[in-house]
């Protein structure tokens, strides 16, 4: 903190902001507040009012809706006398059936398994915590949730079956199911149990139950990253091979077809860009700006934003810290909506199986865009934001 900053306040912890590492004196904050680092901005804690009773109901809320969207009908299609639906468990076997084993991983675990755990997990610590009670492995719980939540992509999927619709809606009829506005109302609760999360305070409420039970706590007392040579190294070096693999699964995922219509015996290719332009001729032009941005901008922008800051670092310069910084915490963000045009080509590819009359395929793009959008995410966890600052520890 400034060292000319007068106030009253009684401080009560020493947290340590994690994007610049300045260790801060945190007040007690009270509902509706929040604490963020004055040297980068980042958001330390924030209190949001019965934050914990709501991340249950909602919690529960979510998970009645997630059951709710699996049995009946997600969406419907219907061309020429032929029909046939989309719903989250026959779209596995569809994926499957066609050799994209992988693709129906991806959709179960950033769909319905990650969701799940991380759902019942937080039920799992919060209601015995808020009871005084101590749940068994709660330390170890709470840091996979941590590590679990930005591999949920529930609105993301929502996003791409709105795309989906788009799409298709000029060459066949279109009705949604049940399971639709389930899925909903289930990526709505997500969410705001997402935001009504606050890491600070869920540690220090453990804590506090581990304290009351006499619970020992094993924590390694390892340096950040910028006090430490070894971990700098490391830390630099796992994000270029990372960045490296993320530019050669570019030029295929951009070249090859993303998808492939087979349309009375004969095939239709589409690359992620041929998408992109035969959605703006046919007049969506919001939905091809989102599907450009997400599928193209925004990982390009990312390895390009993210191979500066790891230079950057390595050179140890000192300039535009904080622009450094925010580009980063940009970079973090948007990187995982990428995903939306996988998840296009696994609804169209589930839904559109009308035999030989009409049916789509995913192409071999959507495997290598896939592993574009996991690479640059996992690029983006292993930089360290820390080593912005180097080892300016004071706030000027």
């Amino acid at each position: 903190m400034p060292e000319n900053l007068q106030t009253t306040e009684i401080y009560t912890v020493e947290v340590q902001c994690y994007e610049c590492a300045l260790t801060v004196n945190l007040p007690i904050l009270k509902e509706s507040q929040k604490a963020q680092c004055p040297r980068c901005g980042y958001t330390l804690s924030a209190i949001h009012r019965n934050a914990n009773e709501r991340i249950v109901a909602f919690a529960i809320t979510a998970l009645i809706f997630l059951i709710a969207s699996l049995p009946f009908k997600f969406l419907s299609f219907s061309a020429n006398g032929l029909e046939n639906h989309f719903d989250a468990i026959t779209s596995f076997f569809v994926l499957i059936d066609n050799n994209y084993q992988l693709l129906a991983l991806i959709e179960f675990l950033t769909i319905f398994a990650i969701p799940t755990v991380v759902l019942l997990s937080v039920i799992y610590l919060l209601i015995p915590m808020n009871k005084g009670l101590y749940p068994k492995h709660g330390r170890k719980v709470l840091a996979m949730v941590f590590k679990l939540l930005p591999w949920s992509m529930v609105e993301i999927f929502l996003i791409g079956a709105l795309v989906s619709l788009i799409k298709i809606i000029s060459m066949a009829e279109i009705e949604l199911g049940l399971s639709f506005y389930a899925f909903i109302l289930f990526a709505l609760s997500m969410t705001i149990v997402i935001l009504h999360i606050d890491k600070r305070e869920l540690y220090q409420l453990l804590a506090k139950v581990e304290k009351a039970h006499k619970i020992e706590i094993q924590q390694s007392q390892s340096k950040v990253a910028q006090e430490n040579p070894i971990t700098h190294a490391l830390s630099v070096q796992k994000t270029w091979a990372l960045l490296i693999t993320a530019v050669i699964l570019y030029i295929p995922a951009n070249t090859l077809p993303i998808m492939t219509t087979h349309f009375l015996g004969q095939n239709d290719p589409s690359t992620i860009i041929g998408g992109v332009i035969l959605l703006w001729k046919g007049g969506s032009y919001p939905i091809a700006a989102i599907v450009f941005f997400a599928s193209v901008v925004i990982p390009v922008a990312k390895i390009l934003v993210l191979a500066w800051l790891n230079y950057s670092v390595q050179k140890q310069s000192h300039r535009l810290s904080l622009q450094r910084v925010k580009l980063y915490r940009m970079a973090e963000f948007v990187g995982r909506w990428s995903m939306i045009d996988v998840f296009v080509v696994i609804i169209l590819a589930s839904l559109i199986q009308l035999g030989p009359t009409m049916s789509i395929t995913p192409g071999a793009a959507t495997l290598a865009f896939s592993g574009l959008v996991i690479v640059t995410m996992l690029a983006a966890m292993s930089f360290e934001p820390q080593l912005i600052w180097n080892d300016r520890k004071k706030y000027e």
